[in-house]
Formats: C-alpha cells, sequence, structure tokens
C-alpha cells in the first residue's frame, strides 16, 4: 500500500510540476510587467522595427498648431525625426515606458469606456512617450511650441488576442499553487517511500519528460505564434523579435529543469545500486 500511495504521489507531483512551472514563467514574464520589459527592451535595437516604429509615433504627431508659412520647414523636420527618433538620448526611457504603458493596456482590465471605443479590443501599444520624444525634438529644431499627447495608441493584433491577454493574467498565477501541491505530493511520496531513492529517480525522469515535452510544446507554440498575421505592420515586426526571444528565455527553465532531472535520476539509480548492493556485502 505505502508502494502504491508513493507511486501516485510522485506522479502527481510530476503532472503539477509540468503544469506549475510553464504558468509560473508566464506570470514572472509575460503577464508581469517587469518581466515583460525586461524581455521586450532589446526589440528597440532592432532596426527595421525602430524605422516603422518611429514612422507610426512621427506620423501621429499634430502639426495643426503650426503656422501655414511653416509646413514646408516642418515637413523635413518631421520625416528627419522619424528616421533619427532611436538616434536620441532619451530614446532609450522613451521605448521603455511605451513597453510599461502598454503592457498595463493590454493586460491590465478593460475599463467600460476602452470597450465602447474599441481601444482595448484588442492588444495596444501607447506610443505616447515617443511621440513625446518626437515633439520635443520638432519643437526644438522649428521653435514653434506643440503640445504631445496624453496618448496615442496603436492597435497590434486581434480581439481573439485581447482575450488570451485576459486568460494569461487571470489563470497564470495559479502554477504557484500548483508548484505547491507539487511539494506537498512529493513530500508524501517520500514519507510513504519503502525506497526513497525510487522517488527522486521517478522524479527525475518525470523532469526530463516534462521538459521534453516543454521544449516541443515551444516549438510548435512559436510556429504557429510566427505564422499568425496580427493585421499591422508594426505588430508583425514585434512578433517576430519577440516570440523567439520569449522561446529562448523559457528554453533555459527547459534546460535548467532537464538538468535538474538528470541530476535526480542519476543520484536516485546510485543511491538505489548502493542500497541493493549493502545486504549482499553482509552475507
Amino acid at each position: 500500500m505505502r508502494t502504491l500511495v508513493s507511486a501516485v504521489a510522485t506522479i502527481l507531483g510530476v503532472l503539477l510540476a509540468a503544469v506549475a512551472v510553464p504558468a509560473i514563467w508566464v506570470d514572472r514574464t509575460i503577464v508581469g510587467e517587469d518581466g515583460f520589459v525586461h524581455l521586450a527592451a532589446p526589440l528597440g535595437s532592432n532596426t527595421e522595427f525602430q524605422r516603422q516604429l518611429a514612422t507610426a509615433a512621427v506620423g501621429t504627431i499634430d502639426t495643426s498648431a503650426v503656422p501655414g508659412f511653416l509646413n514646408d520647414l516642418v515637413q523635413p523636420v518631421l520625416e528627419n525625426a522619424a528616421t533619427s527618433l532611436a538616434g536620441l538620448p532619451g530614446y532609450p526611457a522613451a521605448w521603455e515606458e511605451t513597453l510599461r504603458r502598454s503592457h498595463r493596456l493590454s493586460f491590465g482590465p478593460a475599463s467600460a469606456d476602452a470597450a465602447e471605443t474599441g481601444q482595448a479590443s484588442s492588444l495596444t501599444l501607447d506610443v505616447a512617450p515617443l511621440v513625446a520624444l518626437g515633439t520635443e525634438e520638432i519643437s526644438r529644431t522649428t521653435g514653434v511650441p506643440l503640445d504631445p499627447p496624453q496618448e496615442t495608441l496603436i492597435n497590434v493584433g486581434q480581439p481573439q488576442h485581447r482575450e488570451w491577454a485576459e486568460r494569461l493574467s487571470t489563470y497564470a498565477p495559479m502554477g504557484y499553487l500548483l508548484a505547491g501541491g507539487s511539494g506537498v505530493a512529493f513530500l508524501l511520496a517520500l514519507v510513504a517511500a519503502r525506497r526513497r531513492w525510487a522517488v527522486a529517480a521517478g522524479a527525475g525522469l518525470g523532469g526530463l519528460a516534462a521538459a521534453g515535452a516543454w521544449a516541443a510544446a515551444s516549438g510548435i507554440g512559436s510556429a504557429q505564434a510566427l505564422s499568425t498575421d496580427t493585421g499591422n505592420e508594426v505588430a508583425n515586426l514585434f512578433r517576430d523579435a519577440f516570440v523567439p526571444a520569449a522561446a529562448e528565455d523559457f528554453g533555459t527553465w527547459t534546460t535548467v529543469t532537464a538538468i535538474t532531472g538528470g541530476v535526480l535520476l542519476v543520484v536516485g539509480l546510485v543511491a538505489g545500486a548502493v542500497s541493493r548492493r549493502g545486504p549482499r556485502a553482509n552475507r
């Protein structure tokens, strides 16, 4: 009976851990604002993405306050701002703030007003910090004061993408409860086991299997994400850079799990061999 309880508890612990680890990674890296910014910040150095994003941001600048006789002066400044925005000293800070604002819009609860206007019906980029940076540069160059907008929203996905983000925000934090349940299951397995080395070996084998399943799922998921058209050129560029970065980051967790599982498997098998050899030596 003890052996059966130990085996069932070990299997349950492995299954719970197999779900808990990806959920915790999603919560920390995608749903969590700091993790998302850390993962996405390097995308701002992608040359093509910079160009497209800067063009989109500068294209939203309101120049209606510029006198008509200055239009010929402002237009070249706008074009130059679109190409040089990423080289301005304030660009890294503006890009990080853009990511933070966009994350709050996409993963935060949608307000009633936003739902009515359709602004929160899909994943959204708020490029207001970049627009403010471009506006400041244009004002400095032309001497014409321009007021930057409080927000400049660009929809970068389909409505179902917003639904996915809401589901991730709801269910990903449950990974910590599953991890706790996994720990309790393994503890029960150790207490009930007649051969504790078998629990270690079973957990290690389960860890290796889970790592293999995660690697396969990550590859399939990444391929599907990259093949899905977001309906927006800027969003497609963001997707093409973000998805591989996310897969690489999760790959680190997968590798650590595989190494840990391999160590537990070897330790369990060695301990089992030693324990079986001990009684024979005493004969």
